[in-house]
């Protein structure tokens, strides 16, 4: 048996460094080099994951393009099970700023009535983490007995498309980004019936934490190990290492404490999924 299944999330960045956020008005900003780079939300948690010595099987649709044989070589280390994706491969542009800071530029390929095959996810797994791919959306039925968990990454708390995902997941990240009022959002995702715990993450300011029955506890970001330069990443970063506690039977207090330091190493790492914090450095800042 795995430790994690993740279901859906890979795609391409091309990450460009520009002078400031937002750009400047003008025709032409001449960058540096333009690197393209496995990414997206699925992607990060299945490496970062991986790098924390769980084990894992990630399986999705990705294109056959280049894009997708990127993807591809980069994985050549995980237990990856694809199949064809009829839009190709997902993609996105990154503007980061001097800072680290980003703007996301996102392309999610959808072609409706999509969905993953059975073979790809079929495995006896601990815990499955759902990404909010449309074509994921069936996939609850078949893990009927597995605890599962969701990022809805920046919902504003009304959009219906996050909903099928915050109801069938036993825990459910998200982001304060587009929230006006983060406990209510968090409350209102309890009440949809499944989920036992929320998680929201505030970027420098830590998280939110809401479990059922319970009041609202705020957590502080991890101090940062170095300098940012690039806060892509670091919400995935995070759920990796709070599964990874999760899956190793921390308290609820220590997960947080995983997910910040994870998140944390994430902003100090050039690229989106690049260098994930590895399980000894984890428990190293851990107990420091």
């Amino acid at each position: 048996m795995i430790d994690l299944l993740v279901i859906g999330g890979a795609g391409v960045d091309s990450t460009v460094q520009v002078p400031a956020l937002p750009l400047p008005d003008a025709d032409t900003h001449p960058v540096p080099p333009i690197i393209d780079r496995i990414g997206n939300t699925g992607a990060g948690v299945a490496l970062g994951a991986a790098a924390l010595g769980l084990s894992v099987r990630f399986a999705d649709l990705i294109g056959e393009d280049p894009q997708g044989e990127l993807i591809r070589a980069r994985l050549s280390g995980l237990d990856f099970a694809w199949a064809p994706a009829a839009a190709g491969t997902r993609r996105s542009v990154l503007l980061v700023d001097p800072a680290g800071r980003r703007t996301s530029l996102h392309d999610p390929r959808p072609t409706p009535g999509e969905r993953l095959p059975r073979e790809l996810y079929a495995v006896p797994a601990r815990h499955a983490h759902v990404s909010i791919m449309d074509f994921a959306r069936h996939v609850y039925a078949d893990l009927d007995g597995v605890p599962t968990s969701t990022d809805l990454h920046d919902w504003d708390g009304v959009n219906p498309y996050h909903l099928d995902f915050a109801r069938e997941s036993d825990l459910v990240f998200l982001s304060a980004t587009a929230l006006g009022d983060p406990e209510a959002a968090m409350r209102a995702i309890l009440g949809l019936g499944r989920a036992g715990l929320v998680v929201c993450t505030r970027g420098a300011d830590g998280c939110l934490v809401l479990a059922r029955g319970g009041a609202v506890r705020a957590f502080p970001a991890a101090p940062l190990p170095g300098p940012v330069l690039d806060t892509n990443g670091a919400g995935d970063a995070f759920v990796s290492g709070f599964l990874y506690g999760r899956l190793r039977g921390a308290s609820v207090e220590q997960c947080v404490r995983y997910g910040a330091l994870a998140g944390a190493h994430a902003c100090t790492s050039a690229g989106t999924h690049e260098q994930p914090i590895t399980e000894p450095e984890l428990l190293k800042r851990a107990t420091a």
